[in-house]
This record gives structure tokens, C-alpha cells and sequence, in this order.
């Protein structure tokens, strides 16, 4: 394989390929997400109760890829470290920008639909709906605008967490920095994006308006928890045998940091 100049050793070229790949799957997922987000959800089944009336179980197409983006954040803060971790975080952040930008001027720009004369906007179909394009605009902008604020604030809950329990261990014990990283973020996640979601009206005709908001809003949150507390658990496998194997091909140890660490002599107690 020819080498580009920029390019050390194939060495080099092999571990910012995977890094690509890595960073390419998350940043593709979550751009994929965002856009399908809440524009249909999965019913699971429907609980009757005496107090809360009908209860629905649902999950957004949006959660099934979700748990992909934490085994990318995972592998990559395993193998390559915290400060490209958070790198990643932040260019997801700047893509859902991008995609808010190219959502906003697609409908600001000048189209061929037809205007109702009598309010200005935009004519409506015989069952009251925009063009496709702007209802789907509508669903991303409220899943995107969630997505965002939720996003940021479980991805680098789940960085922190995965590097704290990393040092605290001298890094042993993988199972525990990534089922417990990615169990507690997807708490913060959960909870932010339903509660955002139903704020900016993106919960319109999944929520039972004869039954209390709180109590179908709190079974959103947990069906959409557990949902991602069983991927999260799964994933543990493919996460093990993922980093050993990528450990090897890419010739990364990710203990040397560790080890180097308690070898300072400041960090002798």
C-alpha cells in the first residue's frame, strides 16, 4: 500500500483509518437519528390502569441506532484516548448544526409549493398536512433541537465516566467503565430528550390526551431507558472482543497510560 506523505507508517495509516471508521459510524449514526428521530414511534404494548387511564409503551426509530454512537465513543476513548473522544463529541455537535442549517434554508429558499392566498403560508392537503419535506422539517427540528442539548450532555457524561472509572482502576476491569459510563449517560440522555421533545410539541398524537401527561412522559423516559439499558448490556461482548482484537491489529496498549502514570513521583502516595 503506497503511503501518502502525511502518512508516518503504515502503522500510522492503519490506526487513523480505524479511527475514521470509528468516527464515520458514530457522526453517521447520529446524523441518521436526528432526521428519523421522532417521526415514528414503536409501539411496544398498552397498560390500563385505574389512576393514569391508558399507559403506552413506545420507543422513537430514533433510539434503535442511538446505542451505536456509545460503542464508538467507547472504543475510541479505550484505544485512543479521552482528548479524541471529546473530539468526536464536539464535531457531532457541530453536525447538528449542519443539519439544522440545511433544514432551515431548504425551507426558507424559494420552492414550487403552492401558497394559500388567504394566510400566506403554505396550502395544505385534503388531510391538513404540509408538503413532505416541511413536515419532516417540523420532527427534525424538535428531535434536533433535543437531540442537542441530550446529546451533549450524555456523551460527555458517558467520556467522563468511562476515563474516571479507567484511572480509578489502573484499567482493569473493562466491563465496568463501559456498561457503567454508558448505563448512567443514557439516564441523562433519556430523561432530557422526552422532556424536550414533548416541549417543542413532538409528542403530538403519541401521548393520550385523556390520560395524564406526567405519568405517560415517566413510562416514555423508562421504556426508552430500558430499552437502551438492554442494548447497553449486550453490547459488552462486541465491546470486548472489538478492543482486544483492534488492540492488536493497531498495536495499542491501552494500559500504557496507566502504568506510566503510576511511574510518575507524584503520583506515589
Amino acid at each position: 500500500m503506497d503511503l501518502h506523505p502525511i502518512e508516518a507508517s503504515p502503522l500510522h495509516a492503519r490506526r487513523e483509518r480505524v479511527f475514521l471508521v470509528l468516527a464515520g459510524l458514530f457522526l453517521g449514526t447520529l446524523a441518521m437519528l436526528n432526521i428519523l428521530g421522532i417521526l415514528r414511534f414503536i409501539k411496544l404494548g398498552e397498560l390500563e390502569t385505574a389512576t393514569w387511564g391508558t399507559l403506552t409503551f413506545a420507543v422513537a426509530i430514533g433510539v434503535l441506532p442511538y446505542p451505536v454512537t456509545f460503542l464508538c465513543t467507547d472504543l475510541i476513548s479505550e484505544l485512543y484516548g479521552q482528548a479524541r473522544a471529546n473530539a468526536v463529541v464536539w464535531m457531532g455537535l457541530l453536525l447538528n448544526g449542519w443539519v439544522l442549517f440545511i433544514l432551515w434554508i431548504g425551507g426558507v429558499l424559494p420552492g414550487f409549493e403552492t401558497i394559500d392566498p388567504g394566510t400566506g403560508s403554505l396550502a395544505l392537503d385534503a388531510a391538513h398536512r404540509a408538503p413532505v419535506f416541511f413536515e419532516v422539517r417540523t420532527f427534525a427540528f424538535g428531535a434536533t433541537l433535543a437531540s442537542m442539548i441530550a446529546y451533549m450532555a450524555a456523551q460527555f457524561t458517558d467520556v467522563w465516566l468511562f476515563h474516571f472509572w479507567k484511572r480509578l482502576t489502573d484499567g482493569k476491569h473493562l466491563w465496568l467503565r463501559n456498561n457503567g459510563s454508558t448505563l448512567i449517560s443514557q439516564i441523562v440522555d433519556s430523561v432530557a430528550v422526552i422532556l424536550i421533545t414533548w416541549w417543542v410539541g413532538g409528542l403530538t398524537g403519541v401521548l393520550d390526551a385523556d390520560s395524564p401527561v406526567f405519568g405517560q412522559l415517566v413510562l416514555l423516559i423508562i421504556t426508552g431507558y430500558l430499552f437502551k439499558f438492554v442494548i447497553a448490556l449486550v453490547d459488552t461482548a462486541p465491546f470486548y472482543y472489538l478492543t482486544r482484537r483492534l488492540s492488536v491489529y493497531l498495536e495499542i496498549d491501552p494500559y500504557a497510560e496507566h502504568r506510566e502514570e503510576s511511574t510518575r513521583p507524584e503520583s506515589v502516595h
